[in-house]
């Protein structure tokens, strides 16, 4: 394993984007020299590519079960409660670690090895899955249980998260890093086109504790991915002898002496808090709004996988092109418009709010990887488990806070009302997002 730990002495400068395999005052290098270094600015692994594999194939297969295994939970709720309260307090409970706790995340990423805290998390998250399995099997399912799962399952993603991002840049070309990180939520869309149907066979056919015990086996192929991938690991030293607050405070620093990606950042996190209702209420608006069962609830979600695997291909495949800024706020605004036209849907247009859920999730796919991405480059390495823990933590209280309001609010005034409200939000905020010179400018340092 590669170690690269940071010198203590010198704080380096965030208000610049950082350019990778650049030093200050050089030129820049020519092609061959760029493709040598990674995002990073680290010697470039020869078998790149083969590490990214061993690390995505077993998050993926890890992805895929847990999907099924969190929509087996979603339809418990649906079904023996209808109430779109409890799923949004649901959703809240088991995001809300993720927000109090990613800034630590991050603050552990960077002053310790990064694959090992990836392992560690994982296997806490298998073990969650494991004892939830034996006590569903014995008989001990209750809402307060399925809460408590979801708290811990939260925690351990609360540290695996920012790791994860923070290793990305250490791993492959500057050129490469947009497609990579939209690797995430390409393998999230494809295990959303089949795992909420798998889920609910198993679920119904198997029993609750089966879907547990598979989520289980998919957390120890995610720790055998990592063991065998060769991760470098940055340390700061100097968060190392800092106090916990003093770390945070430095991470912060790096973001926000960047105007435009602060204000970036902040828009998109009341983007989170609009949007965020629409994934607790959605079974609720097939289930009650259209009249359907578990298996169109699952239909809906596969078409939101399709439409997200299509975006995610967009980035791979174009690299996002010069104006990532630019293009979150356009997804802003096609999701804004989708989600208010699924609420004027009549009760007999089911067909039809499963097109506008795939056209939306098209332009959901543009929000994530191009934020993460514009935040990678404009923070250093050894700062950057914090910064991505801080954005972590952005998005993570985003989602419970808007999903809490959002499930009274829809409580209120109805499912398919409450699609229309948000909806009109999103585009208002999607207008204005690209607005400021700094946020523009982004683009032009990019």
């Amino acid at each position: 394993m590669v170690e690269n730990h940071a010198s203590s002495h010198a704080k380096p400068d965030c208000s610049e984007p950082r350019r990778p395999g650049v030093q200050p005052n050089s030129q820049a290098p020519n092609q061959p020299q760029a493709d040598a270094v990674s995002a990073a600015g680290l010697p470039l692994q020869k078998n790149w590519l083969a590490t990214i594999a061993f690390i995505w194939i077993g998050q993926a297969l890890s992805m895929i079960t847990s999907y099924a295994a969190g929509y087996a939970v979603v339809w418990y709720v649906t079904e023996s409660t209808g109430s779109a309260l409890v799923l949004a307090l649901m959703t809240a409970a088991a995001m809300l670690p993720i927000g109090l706790i990613s800034p630590f995340g991050g603050v552990v990423a960077d002053r310790f090895n990064r694959k090992a805290i990836m392992i560690v998390a994982d296997g806490a998250v298998g073990l969650v899955s494991l004892v939830a399995a034996v006590l569903i099997l014995l008989g001990d399912v209750s809402i307060p249980l399925l809460m408590i799962i979801c708290l811990a399952r939260a925690v351990g993603q609360a540290f695996h998260s920012p790791a994860m991002m923070a290793t990305m840049p250490m791993l492959v070309p500057d050129k490469h890093l947009l497609r990579i990180n939209t690797l995430d939520q390409l393998l999230a869309s494809v295990a959303s086109i089949g795992a909420p149907a798998f889920g609910i066979f198993l679920y119904t056919t198997f029993g609750f504790s089966s879907v547990m015990f598979l989520d289980f086996a998919g957390a120890l192929l995610a720790i055998a991915g990592l063991a065998f991938a060769k991760v470098p690991t940055v340390i700061d030293e100097q968060a190392a002898n800092q106090h916990v607050i003093a770390n945070l405070k430095d991470g912060w620093g790096c973001i926000a002496r960047n105007r435009g990606l602060a204000l970036l950042i902040a828009m998109v996190t009341v983007g989170m808090m609009i949007f965020g209702p629409l994934s607790a209420v959605c079974p609720l608006m097939t289930f009650q709004h259209f009249g359907g069962d578990g298996y169109a609830a699952s239909l809906v979600e596969a078409a939101f996988g399709v439409g997200m695997l299509a975006g995610s291909a967009v980035l791979v495949i174009s690299g996002g092109g010069k104006r990532l800024a630019g293009l979150i706020a356009v997804a802003a605004v096609v999701t804004g418009a989708s989600t208010a036209l699924c609420g004027v849907l009549p009760s007999d247009a089911f067909p039809l709010f499963v097109v506008l859920m795939g056209i939306m999730a098209v332009a959901c796919a543009w929000f994530n990887g191009p934020l993460m991405t514009l935040t990678q480059r404009n923070v250093d390495d050894e700062k950057m488990g914090r910064a991505m823990g801080l954005l972590t933590a952005a998005m993570g209280l985003a989602t419970p806070v808007g999903v809490t309001l959002g499930g009274f609010l829809a409580e209120a005034i109805g499912v398919a009302p409450f699609f229309v409200v948000d909806g009109l939000a999103c585009l208002a905020l999607g207008l204005v997002m690209y607005l400021p010179k700094s946020v523009r400018a982004l683009d032009k340092a990019s």
